[in-house]
């Protein structure tokens, strides 16, 4: 009868030490939970602090010109702006959004817009076909330069009559590539594949680098690990 009750009361003492155990594990998960989901959300929000901002082309001096890298803080490849005031009938002409300029792939080359050290989204933009009527253009964005990963990929369809805004919202790019192809004479005093863009909308941001507070929660997720890991190993010692 002794022995019986001792047993029991063992059993309890083992009970309530297990339940012990099974609380404190769920608290340092629950802990570590915290530290990582507080990483994250501090590393997003630093990703969301860059504004938008529209480029015009407005302020680049002459008539018609090279845009040199460094403009608006990025580079510009083959794209040339072109003074609309006293230009010839053209989509030129009508797909000036903001007077007096507007942006255009030079000698109807494939054109690019990047950065070297940062990435941006590129939200928008009014484009306008110059010459051809239904012009094609292809719009790609990259991660890693040219050569690198491409993430975005979408075709629009121009017009000469008017500018056309598309939304791309294509975000976290270091390089902007358009194409244009095909269309048919739209019966202006020029030719060829070259389109006009205007108010070019895109937020610059920094790449990404580990916070302070995101590295505190990676570290506290793995010391976290490691303890349950080590309490798990006694536990498992203790009942052999």
């Amino acid at each position: 009868m002794i022995g019986f009750q001792f047993a029991k009361t063992r059993d309890k003492a083992s009970s309530g030490i297990t339940l012990s155990k099974f609380q404190s594990t769920k608290k340092l998960l629950k802990i570590a939970t915290i530290a990582v989901s507080f990483g994250i959300a501090a590393a997003i929000a630093h990703t969301k602090q860059a504004q938008a901002v529209t480029i015009t082309f407005d302020d680049l001096p002459g008539s018609q010109n090279p845009i040199a890298n460094g403009y608006a803080g990025l580079n510009w490849e083959n794209f040339y702006y072109l003074n609309t005031t006293s230009f010839t009938p053209s989509g030129y002409v009508n797909g000036t959004v903001s007077p007096e300029n507007v942006a255009y792939n030079g000698f109807e080359k494939t054109v690019a817009i990047s950065t070297v050290d940062d990435i941006f989204d590129f939200n928008s933009a009014y484009l306008t076909a110059a010459w051809n009527e239904n012009l094609t253009v292809l719009v790609e964005g990259f991660i890693g330069g040219e050569s690198g990963q491409r993430k975005y990929s979408q075709t629009v369809l121009l017009n000469t009559q008017a500018p056309t805004l598309f939304r791309f919202d294509f975000l976290g790019i270091d390089y902007l590539r358009f194409t244009s192809s095909g269309g048919n004479n739209a019966g202006y005093n020029g030719k060829g594949t070259h389109f006009a863009m205007d108010n070019f909308s895109f937020n610059k941001k920094t790449k990404p680098v580990p916070e302070p507070i995101t590295i505190f929660g990676s570290l506290a997720a793995g010391g976290m690990g490691l303890a349950l890991h080590r309490k798990f190993k006694q536990q498992k010692n203790i009942k052999q």
